[in-house]
């Protein structure tokens, strides 16, 4: 690589140590201050460099770009759009699409796709997600990312890491939103929902206009709720106590059969029963595996284990948390011989890793986490049972799941401290933690340090402590035999690891 005194050369290792924007699942995540104009063209220009080097983007390709609501996307996405053009490549807007309607563009055009979202964090963050011709970078193709030195023009970018010499986005095409919506339409029988009342829970979800057009397309009656200009972090996998008591009004008020949302970049779904209660995502996973007929079953090891205790796949494969590594399994399987094999996480994430087909219909491969499929499936699932969803949870083994987190937790800290808990010594571990759990939950059986530390307690009852992948986040996952006690489990583990850092808030 030459480089002129007109141009700047830098390794992305050594961004990222500048500028304090990592990689985490599938891509670059930071605080928006930090995410400069120059910081988001540099990683993009790295991550086109990788794909360069297998050949999965020579130039002159096509690279499509999609954003969320949040008010730092459309400047990231121009920054992004910038690099392509003078790596190049052309630029494809897609504009403001879910990560797996952008995804399935992707995989269908045959060309590399990017995200700008924070998914489910706070607006002051941002991110951008990475996908290859064939979908999600994985953690080989991280670790690639970073080792990339990239060559910035000088004079394009101010100090401050502003762009000069601003371009604008290509006109906006819609062509992958129209055919997410169409792959719902087309799989599902037509009027598959009619006398279905259901309500959208819209808030500043980018998928909020692909799950109206999904669900009323098919026949029910949608009522959009709570629509937001200004962007909500709503994380499925710790649910606001605001969303959980507007969810129950809304069912006591309207009636619904359920109440549907999703997250900030509509990968992670919300679907609620007809009482209001949202369903944690893990279920929601097996109950749509269940319809969609799937034999084998790729979930990380922080998911219920209803999906085992159930009896409905023929195998049930635990990973590490993240994408990449349900998706690594996946690939594994299906290079094993295995079909029928889907994915799910415990946020409701629902990957499908090859084409299913029910009743003549096919339904194609969509390996990166989705939200639409799952409340669809769910919903079909109750109409073939003639019964609520509420009616649907009663026939699982009798596992609940409840999880929080704390806010501003510095990663290392909640490393070191899970680190102090799990030596590789039982005896002397299992004195550690039940000094720590004891009172509340008893004697320790075993430790599972899949991904953090999970505890399983001799009453079956567990504690999952686990520092978050892409934010400054300790988490706590807690499973029992019932939900109130599940949440009792949470709430005695959130006080108890609030202790460990005075200035983290829960929540």
């Amino acid at each position: 690589m030459t480089v002129t005194n007109s141009e700047e050369r830098i390794g992305i290792a050594d961004l990222m140590a500048q500028s304090g924007v990592g990689f985490g699942t599938s891509g670059a995540r930071g605080l928006v201050a930090d995410m400069t104009d120059r910081v988001c063209y540099a990683y993009t220009l790295a991550f086109l460099q990788h794909l360069a080097q297998r050949g999965d983007a020579p130039p002159g390709s096509r690279v499509a770009i999609a954003g969320d609501y949040r008010s730092s996307t459309g400047r990231i996405m121009a920054a992004a759009a910038m690099a392509v053009r003078d790596l190049g490549c052309e630029p494809v807007n897609c504009g403001f699409i879910p990560t797996p309607a952008l995804t399935l563009y992707g995989i269908a055009q045959g060309i590399p796709s990017l995200m700008v979202t924070g998914s489910h964090i706070p607006d002051d963050r941002n991110g951008i997600k990475f996908n290859k011709p064939g979908g999600e970078i994985l953690k080989e193709d991280e670790a690639a990312i970073r080792t990339q030195q990239v060559v910035i023009p000088a004079g394009s970018f101010s100090a401050e890491g502003a762009a000069l010499t601003p371009r604008p986005l290509p006109p906006e095409e819609g062509a992958a939103h129209e055919a997410y919506v169409r792959r719902y339409l087309d799989f599902f029988p037509a009027d598959a929902l009619r006398g279905r009342r259901i309500g959208l829970y819209e808030h500043s979800s980018v998928a909020r206009r692909a799950l109206g057009e999904i669900l009323e397309g098919l026949g029910a009656e949608v009522m959009r709720l709570n629509r937001s200009e200004e962007f909500i972090p709503v994380d499925t996998e710790a649910v606001r106590p605001q969303d959980v008591k507007l969810a129950r009004g809304w069912a006591l008020t309207y009636g619904f059969d359920c109440i549907v949302s999703a997250d900030g970049d509509g990968d992670r779904p919300l679907i609620s029963d007809e009482r209001g209660e949202w369903l944690r995502g893990d279920v929601a996973g097996i109950l749509c595996a269940r319809y969609l007929g799937a034999a084998r079953v790729v979930t990380p090891v922080s998911s219920n284990s209803a999906v085992e205790k159930c009896g409905w796949f023929e195998q049930v494969v635990r990973t590490r948390i993240g994408s990449p590594y349900v998706i690594a399994a996946m690939d594994a399987a299906l290079a094993g011989g295995a079909r029928g094999v889907v994915g799910y996480e415990a946020n409701g994430g629902f990957l499908i890793a090859d084409d299913l087909e029910r009743e003549g219909r096919l339904l194609g491969a969509l390996p990166t986490r989705d939200a639409a499929i799952v409340p669809l499936a769910i919903l079909m699932l109750a109409a073939e049972s003639g019964a609520g969803l509420s009616a649907l949870l009663e026939r699982l083994p009798r596992r609940f799941t409840h999880s929080d987190r704390l806010k501003d937790f510095p990663t290392g800290l909640s490393r070191s401290r899970i680190a102090a808990l799990c030596s590789g010594d039982f005896e002397r571990d299992k004195a550690a933690v039940e000094a720590l759990f004891g009172d509340a939950f008893g004697p320790v059986r075993a430790f599972d340090l899949t991904d953090g530390l999970r505890i399983t307690f001799d009453s079956e009852e567990v504690v999952h402590l686990r520092p978050s992948g892409n934010a400054p986040e300790l988490r706590c996952y807690n499973e029992a035999a019932s939900r109130e006690r599940a949440a009792e489990m949470n709430r005695l583990c959130m006080d108890l690891l609030a202790g460990w850092c005075g200035s983290c808030n829960a929540g």
